[in-house]
């Protein structure tokens, strides 16, 4: 693993919510802390409601973690396009992030600790 990411079990319950729906709660939360930037709340893929997640064509690469994967949220009133990622295979020191999925929290997606 790249020496300037951590990533560690999360304790508590995590909450992910969109368009006044949750998403996901889960006790198994990752964070994922890359060098500068805010740490980062990985959710298992099953502890989600995957019904609500829509798989785009974007991709981007990350040299430390591998390919990324993003999803669409789609709720009742809008589609978020992009809004959440995964590494479906990520990089050698990073495997713990397989089969999670992060999101970008802002106006209209929520990433909460309960």
């Amino acid at each position: 693993m790249s020496s300037h990411i951590r990533i560690v079990t999360s304790p508590g319950t995590w909450a992910v919510r969109a368009g006044g729906a949750v998403l996901g709660e889960t006790k198994s939360a990752l964070e994922l802390t890359e060098g500068d930037y805010p740490p980062v709340i990985y959710f298992p893929r099953a502890d989600l409601a995957m019904a609500f997640l829509e798989p785009t064509d974007h991709s981007t690469v990350c040299p430390h973690k591998g390919e990324a994967s993003y999803f669409s949220i789609v709720t009742k009133s809008q589609t978020l396009k992009n809004a959440a990622w995964s590494y479906e295979d990520p990089a050698e020191g990073v495997e713990e992030i397989r089969d999670h999925i992060a999101f970008y929290p802002g106006d209209y997606v929520a990433i909460e600790q309960l």
